[in-house]
């Protein structure tokens, strides 16, 4: 993948909004839904449109921004001194509204993990589980990663938790005569969905069930063992791989080693399991 992907924004664009409610969603899933006026000129391209989302470094605490400057923002956001630099971290839009006030609300869609105790951790989930209204926010824009060639014949999707939210986008926005496949890895029978998706595109949902299997893991041998019964996958079909780190990085080795050239690859680890 590209340092930056063609549909990112060449002067990405920093949103503010705040939290008007939180309700949990699925055993795994809490929805954040933010507004604001500013979002009224969020440039919404649907399918898989993500942004990077700034949190205060604590409740109650001010949110101190980095300065954007075209692509850069990483530099300025270190400059921060480290009691007052935001949380930063990569989330899909799930779903983004016009008001009749004249702003928008944005529905973001945050994966709930567990500590032994089975007590909700990690600072996006305790926020999103916790968050009040008014509670404050902002998002860097950065557009869709999903880019499928114009002479796509067919697409193949595979994910863990993490990459649901892009999944469900990308089924939602495709074109109705779309065909290929989906492998969707969740941990609860409970976060099982009904998806708008083409009446030709093959979803599959796994079920870890055992909490202690390393995610990702049975969705890659779905991905190996599918490509492996094929044989080949045709050369002008499109992957988005995207998950935990390994189910990214083989999940893209099995995919082409059935035929898919690596440019018709998109790949993504959106978290690195601590067992890897």
């Amino acid at each position: 993948m590209t340092r930056h992907p063609r549909l990112m924004p060449e002067h990405p664009r920093m949103f503010s909004a705040t939290v008007v409610r939180s309700v949990r969603l699925a055993p795994s899933f809490q929805r954040v839904t933010v507004a604001g006026a500013d979002l009224a000129d969020f440039e919404w391209r649907g399918f898989d449109h993500w942004f990077r989302l700034f949190l205060p470094p604590a409740p109650g605490a001010p949110l101190v921004l980095p300065r954007v400057s075209g692509r850069s923002w990483w530099k300025p956001y270190l400059a921060i001194a480290e009691h007052e630099r935001p949380h930063c971290s990569n989330y899909t839009v799930a779903a983004l509204r016009r008001t009749a006030e004249g702003g928008a609300e944005m529905d973001i869609d945050v994966v709930l993990h567990h500590d032994s105790e089975g007590a909700i951790a990690g600072g996006v989930a305790i926020w999103a589980s916790t968050a009040t209204a008014g509670s404050p926010l902002a998002m860097l824009d950065q557009g869709p990663l999903f880019d499928p060639p114009a002479d796509t014949r067919a697409v193949h999707l595979v994910t863990d938790e993490s990459g649901l939210p892009a999944v469900r986008g990308i089924l939602r926005d495709l074109s109705a005569d779309a065909a290929g496949t989906a492998i969707i890895e969740v941990p609860s029978p409970g976060d099982v969905e009904e998806l708008t998706r083409p009446a030709d595109v093959d979803v599959t949902w796994i079920v870890r069930h055992d909490q202690t299997a390393v995610p990702g893991a049975a969705a890659l041998a779905a991905v190996q063992t599918s490509v492996a019964a094929v044989g080949r996958v045709d050369p002008l079909d499109y992957a988005f791989v995207v998950g935990e780190s390994t189910l990214a990085t083989e999940g893209r080795r099995a995919v082409h080693r059935a035929g898919l050239p690596k440019s018709r690859i998109l790949f993504s680890g959106f978290w690195k399991h601590e067992g890897h």
